[in-house]
C-alpha cells in the first residue's frame, strides 16, 4: 500500500447550519453530491473533490484523538481577512518564517481550529 494523498476530512457538528455557515458562506467551499446516509450532513467541496464532510451528530463531553487542526491552501488574503472581520470571527495572521506563506488560524463554529495558508506573494492586509 502506498498514500496517494489526502482523501478528506470529517467534522462533527451539532450546529448544522452554523458549521455549513462557516465553511461555504466565509471559507468558500461549495455544496455538492452527498450519499443518502441516515444522518444529516454535507459534503463541501473545494477543487472539484468533496475534501471536508460535516456530520451532524452529538458532541462527546471528551472528545478523543489528537488532530490538532485542519489546514486548507488558499487564495485572496485580504478578501479573506475582510470576511473574517465582517462576520466577527476572531482569527491571528503570521507570516511563516522562511516560507513567507501567510497564515490565518481561527476556529469554526463548533472549535476546530481551521488553518487559512496564502501564497507569500499576495499582499497584506491592511493593518488592524
Amino acid at each position: 500500500m502506498a498514500i496517494q494523498g489526502m482523501n478528506h476530512f470529517n467534522v462533527l457538528t451539532d450546529k448544522l447550519a452554523a458549521t455549513r455557515a462557516f465553511y461555504v458562506g466565509i471559507l468558500g467551499f461549495t455544496e455538492g453530491p452527498r450519499p443518502p446516509f441516515d444522518f444529516d450532513g454535507a459534503w463541501l467541496y473545494a477543487g472539484g473533490r468533496p475534501i471536508l464532510h460535516i456530520s451532524e451528530g452529538k458532541l462527546p463531553a471528551e472528545p478523543a484523538g489528537v488532530l490538532d487542526h485542519l489546514a486548507f491552501s488558499a487564495t485572496d488574503l485580504k478578501g479573506t481577512v475582510a470576511k473574517l472581520e465582517a462576520h466577527g470571527i476572531q482569527y491571528t495572521l503570521r507570516r511563516q518564517v522562511g516560507s513567507g506563506t501567510w497564515q490565518i488560524f481561527c476556529h469554526d463554529p463548533c472549535g476546530a481550529k481551521v488553518e487559512l495558508d496564502f501564497t507569500p506573494e499576495e499582499p497584506a492586509p491592511a493593518a488592524r
